[in-house]
């Protein structure tokens, strides 16, 4: 199946493959993989070939979705190993017998949820991850979805005047809000028991990346900020970053560069974090979410 690209898609025009239906699940980006003849794909048994026909999907649409999968830790983190070298979260444990597979738990007595907010996978990281995967293994009966916003359609949606501004800034990361002291975790470390986040004083060190980076297999220009982890802009008195931030983080964001994946037991799903942000819901109070989750290391933001 061929599908055209969406306005501000990497993979201009078209992704063509004989080894993949495609569908798209939105506009903006986003689709669902399946085999050729309508049936599931089965990621365990993939060869080289399927697993390139994957990876030019991911390029083209940000968000590849495949259905009605069998994993558990070893698998999810061989499927990875498939893309590149994957790499440990410095603040999340894993599990025992693949420390890189992280436990994303929300049990029914937790009221906070792990992701609940739009961000870049750890862009506060000198080499920020390239993709996620995640795999769903108990979803709630409803709620739970995952937006995704593609960073490419919100650069290309900037006035000419104001890319060329942001091509000429870069802005200052951090994992503080999140993982430092008095941060997110430790203040709420009581109502999200299930998970293993460590506080450390390194979550506060500091990276510089450009608002706008390039895509290192496509060449497509993305946004590069986001509300978790940009902390301010290079260079700016901080009411004038502030200021600007709040409008990049407004319009990446935008309802037009959006999708939703709607989760089921068995669905796996893998994002572009090079130019993609993203936002788990936590609408689903009283109710179990279990999801594993590995990241493939990236390249430095360019």
């Amino acid at each position: 199946m061929s599908t055209k690209a969406a306005p501000g898609q990497s993979g201009a025009g078209r992704f063509e493959s004989a080894l993949l239906d495609v569908r798209p699940l939105a506009g903006a980006l986003g689709a669902e993989l399946w085999a050729p003849d309508g049936e599931p794909l089965d990621v365990t048994t993939i060869d080289a070939a399927g697993c390139a026909a994957i990876r030019e999907a991911l390029c083209t649409h940000h968000v590849v979705v495949i259905r009605d999968q069998q994993m558990d830790a070893p698998a999810l983190a061989h499927f990875g190993r498939r893309f590149g070298e994957l790499e440990r979260h410095p603040y999340l444990g894993g599990t025992a017998e693949e420390p890189e597979v992280v436990p994303v738990i929300k049990e029914p007595h937790e009221t906070v949820n792990f992701g609940g907010g739009w961000h870049s996978e750890m862009s506060f990281l000198e080499c920020p991850p390239m993709a996620t995967a995640l795999y769903a293994v108990e979803v709630p009966s409803f709620g739970g979805d995952t937006l995704f916003a593609n960073q490419q359609a919100a650069y290309v949606g900037l006035s000419d005047t104001m890319k060329r501004f942001a091509e000429s800034l870069s802005a200052v990361h951090s994992a503080a809000r999140q993982y430092g002291r008095r941060g997110d975790s430790d203040r709420y470390a009581g109502q999200r028991s299930s998970m293993k986040v460590q506080v450390s004083d390194e979550a506060h060190a500091q990276l510089t990346h450009p608002i706008v980076r390039t895509h290192p297999e496509t060449g497509a220009k993305a946004l590069y900020v986001n509300r978790a982890f940009t902390e301010t802009i290079s260079g700016m008195r901080r009411h004038e970053s502030k200021a600007l931030l709040e409008m990049l983080w407004s319009h990446a964001v935008g309802e037009q560069f959006t999708c939703r994946v709607r989760w089921e037991p068995g669905t796996l799903t893998m994002w572009d974090n090079r130019s993609v942000q993203h936002y788990a819901l936590n609408d689903y109070h009283g109710q179990r979410r279990h999801m594993l989750r590995v990241t493939i290391a990236g390249d430095r933001p360019r």
